[in-house]
This record gives structure tokens, C-alpha cells and sequence, in this order.
């Protein structure tokens, strides 16, 4: 588990390290969102379930973040400016995942039915919304205010409402600094 957090402590500044992590732990409150998600997600007993989860919701009516611990995230997770982000716990996330404020990934209903998985390296902006059972794949990128209910492929950039898919190759490239591949 101290791996996978260092991992997300990664993606802020490049570096690794006790100071840094207390550091961003007690002044950045989306590292903090996360760290409490973390410990709440890998807590060993109900003792210390019942203690993060705590933590974590007063931490989520502080930041208006809304990741429940049962979601599942991979390493590198990075939220880049918070406020009003809601995931659903049934998402599946990779690795090296950017999030902005204002995004819902979410479950839909009918046809579509189910929550999304979301690929590695994969960089969600402002306003997004992302519904349904649908498949993201890696190196994508995001883009405010887009609205996505369908499959997007490697390498690709989505825009709009209705979301349109342009072909990118590493789509994300430039906003996932600091990968931990």
C-alpha cells in the first residue's frame, strides 16, 4: 500500500519521500482526498475501516470530491484541481489517471447500463462527464465539457457534446508528467 500511495505522491512533483508526502498529506487538500482514499480502500480490518472511511468522508464534504473507496484506481492517480469530481464505485481506472474538477464518471442506466472502464494514461478535464458501460482506452485525452457515452479507442482526443473522437497518437502525452510505468 505505501508503494501505491508514494506512487500517487509521484505524479505531483517527481520525487519520493517521507517530508513531501506529510507535506502534501496536511497543504494539498486533492492529495489528501487521495491518500485517505487509499487507506481507506486498503484498510485490513473493520477497526481501520471504519477509521479511514471516516476520515475520507469529512474529507470528501470538505473538498466536494466524491471517490468512494470501493473504486477502483490504479497507481499514479492524480487529481489536478478538485471540486465537484464524483466516480462511480463500480469505474475501473488504470494507471497514471489525471482527473479536474467538475467531472462525473458515472453509471447509466437502460442500454447502456454500467459503469466505465478507463484505460492507462488517460487525462479527464474540466466538466467532463463520462457515463455507461463504455471502454476508454489508453493514452486519451479528455477534453472540457465533453460528454462521453460510447467505446473511445487507444490515442485519441475527445471533444464536445456530443463527444467526437480525433485520432491522437499519446493524446495525453503532455499532461501526464511524472508516469509511474
Amino acid at each position: 500500500m505505501r508503494n501505491v500511495i508514494y506512487d500517487d505522491l509521484y505524479r505531483y512533483e517527481g520525487k519520493k519521500s517521507l517530508t513531501l508526502l506529510a507535506r502534501y498529506v496536511f497543504f494539498t487538500a486533492s492529495f489528501r482526498y487521495i491518500y485517505l482514499y487509499r487507506k481507506a480502500k486498503l484498510a485490513s480490518n473493520s477497526i481501520s475501516k471504519l477509521f479511514w472511511g471516516v476520515l475520507l468522508r469529512k474529507c470528501m464534504l470538505q473538498t466536494g470530491i466524491q471517490i468512494p473507496s470501493k473504486t477502483n484506481i490504479g497507481r499514479g492517480f492524480r487529481i489536478v484541481h478538485f471540486g465537484h469530481i464524483v466516480i462511480n464505485p463500480a469505474a475501473i481506472i488504470g494507471e497514471n489517471f489525471n482527473i479536474s474538477h467538475g467531472v462525473t464518471i458515472g453509471h447509466s442506466e437502460g442500454r447502456m447500463w454500467g459503469s466505465p472502464t478507463i484505460g492507462n494514461n488517460v487525462v479527464v478535464q474540466t466538466n467532463a462527464v463520462i457515463v455507461g458501460k463504455i471502454n476508454i482506452g489508453n493514452d486519451v485525452l479528455i477534453a472540457p465539457n465533453a460528454f462521453v457515452n460510447f467505446d473511445v479507442p487507444d490515442g485519441s482526443i475527445v471533444i464536445g457534446n456530443p463527444g467526437k473522437i480525433i485520432k491522437s497518437d499519446k493524446a495525453s502525452a503532455k499532461y501526464i508528467v511524472f508516469s509511474v510505468t
